[in-house]
C-alpha cells in the first residue's frame, strides 16, 4: 500500500512530516509518498536509509491563508494537489494533509471526485464519550445543506464507525434543540423523516447536552452548527483545564491535592487530545483523503497515516457508494 503525505503542508512541515512517516513505515507494512521539495525533504529522509519513503517533487506550497479553489486550480504543482493527484492516477491509495483545509477539500473534489450519489463531503469529528466510540459531522465542510445532505452524513458516518472502527451497528441521532419529533427548524424536522425511514438505528433527536454522554456514536448536522459546536467544547475544555491549574496553584493544600489528582487528569487530557486522533477523513470523495490540524505533531501525523491506512484496507470508499446506491429514490430535497 501507498499511502501519499503532503510533506509541505502544516505549521511545522517536513521537520515534522518526515520523522512521522519515518516512524509509520517503521511499524506498518505500507510506503508512504512524501510529496513536496526534493531539496528540502531529501536530506531529512536520508537519515533513514529505508526505501519506503520515496520523495515525489512538487515546486509549490498552499500556504494556510489562500482561498482555497483558486489556490488549488493556480498551484497545479503543489504539494497537496500533486498528493490528491497521486490517488486519482492510483499511484497511491490515500492521501493525507495537515494544510488549508478548505484546499484539500478542494483538491479532493477537483481532482478525485466524489462518490456516486453524494453531494457533499463531510467532516467528522471524533466526540469523547463514557464508552465506545462517537463522533460528529458535518464540522466545517457544509454551511448550508439540505435534508438529503444531512442523510447522506448519516450514511457515511456509519460506514466508517462501523468499516474502519468496528463499531456494530452504530446508533444515529440528530443534533437538535429539543427530543420531540417536532422540534426545531425546517431543515431538522424533514432531516428527522428522513433518519427514521432510512432504516439505520436511528435514536431520535441529540439536544447540545447529550452530545457527549454515549446515546449516539453518530451524531449529524450542517456544517455550520458542527464548527460552532466543536469551537465551543474545545474553548470550553481549555478554559476548564486553564481554571484547574489556577485554582491548584492558590494553595499549598490545593497544590498538594492537584499533585494527588495529577494521573487522573492527565488521563483525562489523553482522552482529549487531538494527537491522539491524528485525522478524520474527507467522506464523500471518490477515494481516502485524510484532514489533519494544521497544528499536528509527530504523533499527530503518524496516527493520521495509520487512519489512511485502515480506511483502505477496511475499504471504507466502497462501503460508502453500497450505501448511497442503496439510498436511491430517498435522495430527495
Amino acid at each position: 500500500m501507498k499511502i501519499a503525505l503532503d510533506a509541505m503542508g502544516g505549521d511545522f512541515g517536513p521537520k515534522v512530516t518526515v520523522p512521522a512517516a519515518a516512524a509509520f513505515v517503521k511499524a506498518s507494512g505500507a510506503t508512504v509518498l512524501l510529496v513536496g521539495d526534493p531539496s528540502q525533504l531529501e536530506p531529512l529522509v536520508e537519515p533513514y536509509d529505508t526505501d519506503r519513503l520515496i520523495v515525489v517533487p512538487a515546486r509549490e506550497t498552499i500556504e494556510m491563508g489562500e482561498h482555497p479553489v483558486s489556490a488549488v486550480r493556480q498551484k497545479s504543482d503543489s504539494s497537496l494537489v500533486v498528493a490528491a493527484r497521486l490517488v486519482r492516477d492510483g499511484e497511491a491509495q490515500a492521501f493525507v494533509s495537515a494544510g488549508n483545509t478548505g484546499a484539500m477539500m478542494a483538491a479532493a473534489l477537483l481532482t478525485i471526485g466524489r462518490i456516486p450519489g453524494i453531494e457533499r463531503p463531510a467532516i467528522p469529528c471524533p466526540i469523547p464519550v463514557p464508552s465506545g466510540e462517537a463522533i460528529l459531522l458535518d464540522v466545517g465542510a457544509n454551511v448550508d445543506c439540505k435534508p438529503k445532505h444531512l442523510l447522506h452524513f448519516a450514511v457515511m458516518g456509519r460506514a466508517y464507525l462501523e468499516k474502519v472502527r468496528g463499531v456494530p451497528n452504530p446508533a444515529v441521532g440528530l443534533l437538535n434543540i429539543g427530543s420531540e419529533v417536532s422540534k426545531g427548524n425546517e431543515l431538522t424536522i424533514k432531516v428527522y423523516q428522513l433518519l427514521e425511514q432510512s432504516g439505520m438505528n436511528f435514536v431520535g433527536n441529540i439536544e447540545g447536552r447529550e452530545l457527549f454522554d454515549g446515546r449516539a456514536n453518530v451524531v449529524v448536522c450542517d456544517g455550520f452548527v458542527g464548527n460552532v459546536v466543536l469551537k465551543v467544547a474545545e474553548g470550553l475544555a481549555m478554559r476548564i483545564f486553564d481554571t484547574i491549574k489556577q485554582e491548584v496553584a492558590a494553595s499549598k493544600l490545593a497544590l498538594l491535592g492537584g499533585m494527588l489528582a495529577k494521573p487522573a487528569l492527565q488521563r483525562v487530557k489523553q482522552r482529549l487530545d487531538y494527537t491522539e486522533y491524528g485525522g478524520s477523513p474527507l467522506l464523500g470523495v471518490n477515494g481516502v483523503a485524510i484532514v489533519s490540524h494544521g497544528s499536528s505533531n509527530v504523533t499527530a501525523i503518524q496516527n493520521a497515516l495509520k487512519v489512511a491506512e485502515d480506511a483502505v484496507r477496511a475499504g471504507l470508499r466502497d462501503s460508502i457508494a453500497s450505501l448511497a446506491a442503496e439510498l436511491g429514490g430517498e435522495n430527495s430535497d
